[in-house]
């Protein structure tokens, strides 16, 4: 049996660094137009339309801050018992991507759409906007305050983000407004190995599922129904076909070439 011997130092380092760049190569390859956002078409200069703001609508298991002031603070003081802040309580859970309802505490809309408020009783806000759900709040409490002004929002409005990004999880939304692209930041951004061009969004609408798809490498996303997201959406991030191929590569090539440059290492001994 022959047996190879390396006399030159030079040409076995050359030979473990081209098999090191090989196998990297095969693991790590990405089409620069399948991850690129918003690309244009022909036009060097485009102009899209953006889809019409979203108005969020108070619904069944919706938890509500409601903050109430007037000429008597003493007077208004009764009808706040959640003193929570809820900017501060809001910020902190979306650095930490979680909510519990121990940490938001409001007034919860039941399943009739109703919320119950001090000495006021039961209140039918189900499917009014913040704004609707204010000036009837303030009809009932000019009642029993002089000028009140009332402030209300939602402490539970939250998306869900799952899949190829960097941070996935549950993020509260604290100004009830949210874009897809913001969503995605606010997630770490998606990795290298996402399909941009099939974002799946996930929507709560009358009771059942709503399945929409997104393609974040076309301009369009501005125009897209789901380009504001809605309280409760999830947003589902899909592997790439290129994450499967690496994964499977991995599977096949690492092992080998371990064997390989162990091999090499044996020789140049």
């Amino acid at each position: 049996m022959s047996k190879i011997i390396f006399r030159d130092t030079s040409a076995r380092i050359g030979i473990i660094i081209v098999l090191s760049q090989f196998v990297l190569g095969l693991t790590s390859c990405f089409n620069e137009k399948k991850i690129t956002y918003f690309q244009r078409g022909v036009n060097q200069k485009d102009t899209v339309e953006i889809a019409k703001k979203y108005i969020p609508k108070i619904q069944s298991g919706d938890i509500l801050s409601i903050y109430v002031n007037s000429l008597s603070p003493e007077a208004s003081s009764f009808f706040n018992p959640y003193t929570a802040n809820v900017t501060t309580t809001a910020t902190a859970l979306d650095v930490n991507g979680g909510l519990t309802q121990a940490a938001a505490p409001g007034f919860l809309v039941d399943a009739g759409g109703k919320i119950t408020l001090p000495l006021i009783g039961t209140l039918d806000v189900n499917n009014l906007t913040i704004t609707e759900a204010t000036d009837r709040i303030k009809q009932q409490l000019e009642i029993y305050l002089k000028e009140p002004t009332v402030i209300v929002r939602f402490l539970n409005y939250k998306i869900s983000i799952l899949g190829e990004v960097a941070k996935p999880g549950i993020y509260v939304v604290p100004n009830e407004k949210i874009t897809l692209p913001e969503a995605i930041t606010i997630a770490g951004d998606l990795t290298g190995f996402a399909k941009r061009n099939e974002i799946e969004i996930i929507r709560d609408v009358d009771g059942k599922k709503e399945f929409g798809e997104v393609d974040l490498t076309n301009r369009s996303v501005f125009s897209s129904p789901y380009y504001y997201l809605h309280s409760n959406d999830v947003v589902y991030v899909k592997a790439s076909k290129a994450k499967v191929a690496q994964s499977d590569v991995a599977l096949r090539v690492i092992p080998l070439a371990v064997s390989i440059l162990s091999l090499i290492i044996v020789l140049i001994k």
